[in-house]
């Protein structure tokens, strides 16, 4: 597999688009996931994404997108979800990505006032119809697991199921480790995803609160996980996700802590061959 990241992490840095780009290059990165509004992203700033990649040598594989209103209640605010969802579709295929990253949200009113089948169904019907988009541009739909009480796709069962139901070849699932951690999903519920499963995110956490920390910062036990990946015999990139950098101003060697210690990990399980001659050790989980 390739190793990727995540853009934002330089871009909540205060980072400008080019430069971070050109820092992921730099420290070794073989992919990159790309957070932005492809509803409003003028044309300048979009050449300018495929210009630094394209002289990097950084493909592009995934564009993120948070959709909540796929499930909203009001059939106008899904329609305009589902269309905002199809830009974030033609910016992929246009870039040469491989997939949309997309969060769907969160249950309303705590199911109390609107049946949560009703939510399941509206997000069923609008992800099929933005497969339905994608699947003429050649282009995957990776949907991600939040570990919130209330997210839609909280669990592993809950993503299998939905995967299940879409019954569509272009709509797929993220296995985030640090959020199965959170969730209280073990290693061994990965293999649930074999088939289904395209992308993968990788940070570390408390284990009890978001975190999307660099690896060894956390109590993540990242081995049993990325053994689980492997046996999944799935292609594509493990995509670090970090957010918010205590330090700002230090932001580079953060993310470099986070490329040296996810390619060792990687390394170790035989995922990718390292890059890094002075690998730390940190918690495998063993």
């Amino acid at each position: 597999m390739k190793l990727g990241i995540i853009n934002s992490a330089f871009g909540q840095a205060g980072v400008d688009t080019a430069t971070g780009l050109k820092h992921i290059a730099r420290i070794g990165f073989d992919t990159v996931d790309i957070f932005t509004e492809a509803l409003t992203l003028p044309k300048k700033e979009k050449l300018l994404v495929a210009r630094t990649c394209a002289k990097a040598n950084l493909p592009i594989v995934s564009l993120v997108v948070v959709a909540t209103g796929l499930i909203d209640f009001n059939d106008p605010v899904r329609e305009f979800h589902v269309q905002r969802c199809k830009k974030f579709v033609d910016l992929a295929h246009e870039w040469g990505a491989r997939n949309i990253l997309l969060v769907l949200g969160e249950y309303l009113w705590q199911k109390e006032v609107i049946p949560p089948e009703m939510q399941w169904k509206w997000a069923v019907e609008t992800c099929r119809a933005i497969g339905d988009y994608a699947d003429r541009k050649n282009v995957d739909i990776a949907l991600e697991l939040e570990p919130f009480r209330l997210s839609l796709l909280n669990s592993v069962d809950a993503m299998a199921r939905f995967v299940r139901d879409c019954r569509h070849p272009r709509v797929r699932a993220n296995i985030d480790i640090s959020h199965l951690v959170l969730a209280d999903c073990g290693p061994g519920e990965v293999a649930r995803l074999k088939g289904k499963a395209i992308h993968v995110h990788l940070s570390d956490c408390d284990g009890k609160v978001h975190g999307d920390l660099p690896p060894g910062r956390g109590v993540v036990k990242f081995q049993p996980y990325l053994q689980a990946i492997k046996e999944l015999k799935m292609e594509g990139s493990i995509s670090i996700e970090l957010e918010y950098s205590p330090d700002p101003k230090r932001i580079v060697e953060w993310v470099t802590e986070a490329y040296d210690q996810t390619d060792y990990l990687m390394d170790l399980a035989g995922l990718r061959p390292s890059k890094v001659d002075n690998k730390i050790k940190i918690n495998q989980g063993k």
